[in-house]
């Protein structure tokens, strides 16, 4: 059956596109900020009647707020929503994908984790097929400064943050950098958006870590691949590196973050 004619001529959108429509115009005001009805109209590529349309419609479900001679902003029910997805989200089970799919590629130990105090607290493991033992254990607290996650959970924070950690940790390991290596280190690390650990924690054990950002750009989590240092030479933690950030970054992604706001470094 032929679809109904819409104000500017066309076909009148069917339920799906109007739904679509009605995403993207809720993505473009969260991209602008505050955005007028001739500039929304415009980056949608719809009508200005068709766009007031839609709009209107997620004004009065509160999706969106609209302000005089100013425009429209995200509405308050975002914030309900976001609270709630916050609420029922489970990281372990959103990330257990990505992190087998990761496992899976490199065949190596995978680690999922969040900052806990001045710990990374390790959420959730697979172990390596290459039948190297890695003494971490799902529930571990871990220190920082030796771990590529741990560091790679506090790749935002300022260099006196970084310094008041490695100072917490006591005197340096046989395998450990002195204070202006770590700094020097973490300061690249930052750069780069990746860690590394260079047999810091364990004797003949390197990783490769990245943080995983939450809606507001902040890092909320981290996942490493760690391995023995025979599998795991410069050159292949240098190949490993694009491939963990992206793991990290897909998992980002579904807990809500947007790279344009990920937050400058403090």
């Amino acid at each position: 059956m032929a679809g109904k004619e819409d104000s500017s001529g066309g076909k009148a959108p069917s339920g799906s596109q109007t739904l679509f429509r009605g995403l993207d115009l809720l993505d473009v005001v969260a991209d602008s900020g505050t955005i007028g009805l001739p500039a929304l109209a415009q980056r949608l590529g719809l009508t200005r009647s068709t766009t007031h349309r839609l709009a209107t419609a997620l004004v009065e479900r509160r999706l969106l707020t609209q302000t005089p001679r100013e425009g429209y902003s995200l509405g308050s029910k975002l914030l309900e929503l976001g609270y709630l997805a916050g609420q029922q989200m489970d990281l372990p089970r959103l990330a257990r994908p990505h992190i087998e799919k990761l496992w899976d590629q490199s065949e190596d130990t995978v680690h999922l984790g969040v900052l806990e105090g001045d710990r990374a607290h390790y959420l959730d493991k697979l172990t390596g097929r290459r039948r190297i033992n890695i003494s971490s254990r799902v529930g571990d607290r871990q220190p920082i400064r030796s771990t590529g996650l741990g560091k790679a959970l506090v790749l935002d924070e300022t260099e006196a943050r970084w310094r008041e950690l490695y100072r917490k940790e006591g005197p340096r390991s046989a395998h450990g950098p002195d204070e202006e290596q770590w700094i020097a280190w973490m300061r690249d690390y930052a750069k780069r958006g990746v860690a590394y650990d260079l047999e810091e924690n364990e004797d003949r054990i390197r990783c490769v870590a990245a943080p995983i950002r939450g809606p507001s750009g902040a890092i909320v989590a981290a996942i490493s691949v760690s391995g023995a240092a025979q599998y795991m030479d410069d050159a292949r933690m240098t190949d490993l590196t694009e491939t963990v950030r992206q793991c990290a970054n897909a998992i980002a992604v579904e807990l809500g973050w947007n790279e344009k706001r990920t937050p400058a470094k403090r």
